[in-house]
């Protein structure tokens, strides 16, 4: 008998210790949690939602929208320059990745190119918060052709960044959820071919 009580002893500081280190980790998560934007959980969860149907973390962060038949790669330019004036938001270039490829290589290759945006005072307030937020600068929106010709836009989904951490100041969150809706409406737009 006195093993048995050893070892329902032994047990019971084992069960008592599991209780102890659950109750530990749920304070420290939700402690944690504390510390995170309001919208992080729910921001989290869409995302994970993505990642698991692709099983690609780059599929997750990107907002995909295919250009409506008949628009012309010109067309679709044309039409983020002119969203992006509408919404004040400034045109600062683009990078034809195709041509690029092509240069190297010698080879046609199918249309890519980045064309960047930016809002010079969301951006400053960006830098001014922390130099990593430049490596979100500028923003851009892919013009991709794929295999078959169909066009296709792509950009950054800029929710893990305003959203993913603590809370990003006032006035920054104000602009950067702006600059984010900007991007969302040219992207959807120029798909269409608005103006």
């Amino acid at each position: 008998m006195p093993f048995v009580n050893i070892l329902r002893n032994i047990l019971a500081m084992i069960g008592a210790l599991a209780i102890i280190a659950g109750l530990a980790g749920f304070v420290a998560a939700q402690n944690f949690l504390g510390k995170l934007d309001p919208e992080a959980p729910a921001m989290y969860t869409e995302f994970a939602k993505r990642y698991m149907e692709n099983l690609d973390p780059a599929v997750a962060m990107v907002r995909k929208v295919r250009v409506e038949d008949g628009l012309s790669i010109d067309d679709v330019i044309d039409s983020m320059k002119s969203l992006a004036a509408g919404h004040n938001m400034l045109y600062v270039g683009d990078a034809p990745f195709s041509r690029q490829v092509e240069a190297v290589t010698g080879e046609p290759y199918r249309y890519v190119n980045f064309l960047s945006f930016c809002d010079v005072g969301v951006g400053a307030m960006m830098a001014d918060y922390d130099n990593a937020y430049t490596a979100f600068m500028p923003c851009r929106i892919a013009l991709v052709e794929d295999n078959d010709g169909t066009l296709w836009l792509q950009m950054m989904d800029l929710d893990m960044m305003i959203y993913g951490g603590k809370p990003l100041p006032p006035d920054l969150r104000k602009g950067a959820l702006w600059v984010s809706a900007t991007l969302n409406d040219i992207l959807e737009g120029a798909a269409r071919g608005d103006f």
